[in-house]
């Protein structure tokens, strides 16, 4: 049996921490283009398939532990994150994907919703390149069912991300 994530008062598909986060940014008029759906869109793949978009047009929000503290790492759907390049960026020892329980932790939401910001903590905010390749970007508005578009640039914007090449490259 599918479930769906309940909107938030307004009717939005986005999660009400994230939907009152668009408010505080003063990107209150974003509420109203989120996006939800039936079924869940926890992987890019699922989301650009929903949305009809290309999959690099699907802005990866994912967790990573270097050094044991909480790293966000925004990247493009079609891509990979490369932890030797991430680790070479931040200067740390180690860079581990996250655990699900320290995911939600720090941005207060779960695994398949986590917004590019909005987040419950701050964090460090790395963003790839490879975002800026498209003129709008789709994320995650803090549930498993909804995204948001975003021109890439005000989304690294607003997520205070710093641009970096940690895109894993392919032979």
């Amino acid at each position: 049996m599918t479930t769906t994530a309940a909107p938030d008062a307004e009717g939005s598909g986005a999660h009400p921490r994230f939907a009152e986060a668009l408010r505080a940014l003063g990107l209150g008029d974003l509420v109203g283009q989120v996006r939800r759906f039936p079924d869940a869109t926890r992987t890019a793949a699922e989301a650009a398939a929903a949305i009809g978009c290309e999959l690099s047009q699907i802005c990866k929000s994912l967790i990573f532990a270097a050094d044991g503290v909480p790293v966000l790492v925004l990247m493009d759907g079609a891509s990979l994150v490369d932890l030797e390049l991430v680790r070479k960026e931040l200067g740390a020892d180690k860079v581990t994907r996250a655990k699900v329980d320290i995911v939600r932790e720090t941005t207060g939401y779960a695994i398949g919703g986590v917004p590019p910001f909005g987040h419950k903590t701050r964090t460090r905010v790395l963003a790839d390149r490879s975002l800026l390749e498209h003129d709008v970007v789709w994320a995650a508005a803090g549930t498993p069912y909804a995204v948001f578009p975003m021109a890439p640039e005000d989304l690294v914007a607003h997520a205070d991300g710093t641009l970096v090449d940690v895109r894993e490259r392919t032979a």
